[in-house]
């Protein structure tokens, strides 16, 4: 019996659509999304940042697709009229002798990524409210409107006859001579199909649906949800770029960072608070979390109104790595055996960023085994 489908992508978020995207282009997929609606839960509660590719491990999968999904991405934007904007970045470092700031300095002409050292004076001249001794400008970060380039994925897969389904999960999967058996719960209650390849993009779900498909236990990394809350800024903005201080010891976050959308809106987050596995739908915003906000944005941007911090949303990172563990990078397991899958865990920032070249990839490693 012939396949339905060659691919069935399991989560509709932003890394899910463009593997529907670029897998829709060399055979038929089925992608399936437990929510109403696509990219409701990590794809839709970020920063919305076009990332450069300073701050991952040299080699990693997160360094190498950052550097390769931000220009296509940008590409993307521009052909398929994803609203978008290089609105560059500074990193502001407390003193001019910072060592953090040196070592990101030399990583940016290591790899080719365009950067300008500013002294205090210059800091000053960018950006006048901006406190800092020094500071790295980095003019290829930008910012995207993510619910519009995750709609243009979607409408482009679907453009290639892509089957894209909310309110469906798999329910189980059995290997079959040619690919997968998938039983999927959807609206219409339980489907029967059968597929060429399954791929497990199910973002804080994924390490649950490898194991219904049946992944070893020991090749399963553990998942650490990590909330991350935004503060909104109901002032008059007080900067034209994003503003980040330097990133947290062993590189485990970005500390909280000034991010600006398209409309022009300030916001300040996220912060890090790691739960419990129970807890993957808790995207509450303590309002007591202000002062703590307040506290840290004060040493980059003294003169903020504390008031005017409101509490505006929450999202929840699938980290891979404890609050005590140096950052971990993104975990990509390829079976061919008992049936062709592929195990996406831990995709979180720069994911947005890497997105074109994480499903580019995958789409390389299924054009040459299926």
């Amino acid at each position: 019996m012939s396949n339905d489908f060659d691919f069935c992508i399991a989560g509709g978020g932003v890394i899910g659509l463009a593997l529907a995207y670029r897998l829709s282009q060399q055979g038929s997929v089925l992608l399936l999304e437990r929510h109403a609606r696509f990219g409701s839960e990590t794809s839709s509660r970020n920063s919305e940042v076009i990332h450069a590719g300073l701050y991952y491990q040299p080699g990693s999968l997160k360094e190498q697709l950052c550097l390769a999904g931000k220009p296509a991405l940008y590409a993307f934007c521009e052909q398929h009229d994803v609203p978008h904007r290089r609105i560059g970045k500074l990193i502001i470092a407390p003193a001019a002798d910072t060592p953090k700031l040196d070592e990101l300095w030399h990583k940016g002409e290591r790899l080719g990524i365009p950067l300008e050292r500013l002294n205090q004076a210059q800091l000053q001249e960018r950006e006048p409210l901006v406190r800092g001794a020094a500071a790295l400008w980095s003019p290829s970060t930008g910012i995207i409107d993510s619910h519009t380039y995750m709609q243009r994925l979607a409408q482009l897969a679907q453009i290639n006859e892509a089957l894209l389904l909310c309110h469906s999960s798999v329910r189980r999967a059995e290997p079959t001579d040619r690919g997968w058996q998938v039983t999927i719960d959807s609206s219409d209650g339980e489907v029967n199909i059968r597929c060429g390849a399954l791929i497990n993009a199910a973002g804080l779900q994924a390490q649950n649906l490898a194991r219904q498909l049946q992944l070893a236990e020991d090749n399963i990394p553990a998942l650490y949800p990590c909330r991350g809350h935004y503060f909104s800024y109901q002032a008059k903005a007080p900067f034209r770029h994003l503003i980040y201080p330097l990133p947290e010891a062993n590189m485990a976050g970005l500390g909280i960072h000034a991010t600006l959308d398209l409309g022009g809106q300030v916001r300040f987050g996220p912060d890090t608070q790691y739960l419990a596995a129970g807890q993957l739908d808790d995207y509450r915003v303590d309002a007591a979390l202000q002062s703590r906000f307040a506290e840290a944005i004060r040493a980059y941007f003294p003169q903020l109104d504390p008031a005017a911090l409101q509490p505006d949303y929450a999202g929840i990172r699938p980290k891979l790595h404890a609050a005590d563990q140096p950052a971990a990078d993104f975990c990509v397991l390829h079976r061919q055996q008992p049936a062709p899958v592929m195990h996406l865990f831990g995709i979180e920032s720069p994911g947005l960023t890497a997105s074109l070249a994480l499903a580019a990839r995958v789409a390389d490693v299924f054009s040459t085994t299926l």
